[in-house]
């Protein structure tokens, strides 16, 4: 068993085995530096012509044929079935930041459990890509360059409050939480500038806006790992 950390100073791009368009994930692949999939994640990255740099997972989704054809060394299984194999990979890379293909869009469960783990490790810093949207956990102070009117959604995952600038419907003051006061369909009036107490709320964008929220994000503050 080979669990050792995936290290880089650059963005690392995470394929998981979910839905995604071939062409998206070609021209992700063509800017990527290091490569980790998420078990059956594998397949697709060696199916758009790139060997990835590690697979992490219990490998139920990833077939002997295809493991075989893997070079030495990224085959990485986890055994252990407390976890999905997104928070395998995520816990085993260490970077400023993760962009993960493959985890939105087809099954609600299986994108409601990445959500969940983006929330359960909010130091871990991650964007999940999907056909639509982008969403990652908003840091505790963020700025962000974006169309009057554009869509910015914010969905708590526990209970958060926070302070808002350029949104038509300001947060100050509100309590939010999943089975209360929710933060979807709001827009973009001005320079917007997001400042959250914890980091328990999802930031989610149009998928048209990633290279502006991850120029963001490499200014912003990074929240610290759960106890």
């Amino acid at each position: 068993m080979n669990n050792k950390i995936v290290h880089s100073d650059l963005p690392v791009l995470l394929v998981g085995g979910g839905a995604l368009d071939n062409g998206v994930l070609e021209a992700a692949l063509s800017r990527a530096g290091l490569v980790v999939a998420a078990d059956g994640g594998a397949a697709k990255a060696l199916a758009a012509g790139r060997m990835p740099d590690a697979v992490y997972g219990d490998m139920d989704s990833l077939s002997p044929e295809l493991q075989a054809r893997l070079a030495p060394g990224v085959l990485r299984p986890v055994a252990e079935q407390d976890s999905t194999d997104f928070d395998k990979c995520l816990r085993h890379i260490e970077a400023p930041l993760v962009l993960g293909y493959g985890f939105l869009g087809a099954r609600l469960d299986h994108q409601l459990a990445a959500m969940t783990v983006l929330a359960r490790r909010p130091d871990r810093r991650c964007v999940l890509v999907g056909a639509e949207d982008v969403v990652c956990v908003c840091p505790a102070e963020l700025e962000l360059d974006l169309p009057v009117g554009e869509r910015l959604s914010l969905w708590p995952m526990a209970e958060v409050t926070g302070r808002s600038e350029g949104l038509r419907w300001p947060i100050d003051g509100i309590v939010f939480r999943p089975d209360g006061v929710t933060g979807t369909s709001n827009a973009v009036s001005g320079p917007v500038r997001l400042r959250m107490d914890a980091p328990g709320m999802l930031l989610i964008l149009p998928v048209e806006r990633l290279e502006a929220l991850v120029s963001a994000l490499d200014h912003a503050p990074r929240w610290p790992a759960r106890a």
